[in-house]
């Protein structure tokens, strides 16, 4: 996870509150909106993409850096993310992407599914979505849109796919709840958001940069501390209990796996050295790391709605 170049809202003082006030939660969602109108996820926090911006090669770029650690902790067995993601059977869907960003999974859902619609709270997410799909000839539905407050009829899609998204919205629980609504009844959701692992949220976050800081020991430090490194307005971590607990009157909550990036196993500032140090940790390695000993900072959550009201 990049740093943030913001402070979170003051008063956003626990690592998965929500909005207390309607105000609040109006607040929120503005500071979200105007960090990602101004901090595009293009993976470019420590070397520039170098391509003219929303040209083919700006996008392959941005592939090739997000999928490349993406198969560390997710090894394909054809298609990136295929073991998320059973890519024949979309053929028969109608998919809806919470999120959309620069486009990487909008282009590889778009592809396979019957009808595909990504929706994103912010303009540069929507135009360059839009023009990728459009310059590889793909229909798509690509529209701004709050994932809080969508103007989609209910039971209008099939899958839902969100990936490191609303755990930054103001109100995450809400934001579930309209993935919900709009789900067909059966239909299915997988999203990913922060998991709050003891190394990466409590160690690195919490102890390590506590000692740099020498604010170990003051209050509110550990959430503070966390906040100020991970990108984004604002983050929510959660443990598995925690998500579930929020979800699962909601939809069906029926697996939940931590994964992870290699490079949040290693608690160096980007250079030579810390490239050295991950050079010499086998892929197998990390995953085993991030998955079975909990290590990782992803939370990917498989849900459904019940086929008939509870």
């Amino acid at each position: 996870m990049p740093i943030s170049e913001s402070d979170p809202p003051k008063d956003f003082d626990a690592p998965t509150a929500l909005p207390r006030t309607e105000d609040q939660a109006k607040r929120w969602q503005e500071e979200n909106r105007s960090w990602w109108e101004a901090h595009p996820m293009r993976y470019d926090w420590h070397t520039v993409v170098g391509h003219s911006q929303f040209s083919p090669a700006f996008f392959a770029e941005i592939d090739r850096r997000f999928f490349s650690s993406a198969a560390e902790y997710l090894p394909p067995l054809i298609t990136p993310f295929d073991r998320l993601i059973d890519f024949e059977a979309l053929a028969s869907k109608d998919v809806l992407e919470v999120g959309v960003g620069n486009g990487s999974h909008a282009q590889l859902l778009a592809r396979h599914a019957k009808t595909f619609t990504g929706i994103d709270l912010t303009d540069y997410a929507v135009s360059s979505t839009g023009a990728r799909l459009g310059g590889s000839g793909l229909k798509a539905n690509v529209l701004r849109m709050d994932a809080e407050r969508m103007t989609f009829p209910d039971a209008t899609f099939d899958f839902v796919w969100s990936w490191g998204v609303i755990h930054h919205s103001s109100d995450t629980r809400r934001a579930l709840r309209e993935i919900r609504r709009v789900l067909k009844p059966g239909g299915t959701a997988t999203v990913m958001v922060y998991y709050r692992s003891w190394w990466h949220y409590y160690v690195v976050g919490g102890l390590i940069l506590g000692l740099v800081r020498g604010n170990l020991f003051s209050s509110g430090a550990l959430h503070k501390n966390n906040q100020s490194f991970t990108d984004g307005a604002l983050a929510r971590f959660y443990s598995a209990g925690s998500w579930r607990a929020m979800a699962g009157d909601l939809l069906e909550v029926r697996e939940t796996l931590v994964l992870g990036p290699k490079s949040d196993l290693v608690p160096l500032p980007a250079g030579r050295l810390k490239n050295s140090v991950l050079r010499a940790i086998p892929s197998g390695v990390a995953r085993f790391l991030t998955r079975r000993c909990g290590m990782g900072t992803f939370l990917v959550s498989t849900m459904a709605k019940p086929l008939t009201p509870p």
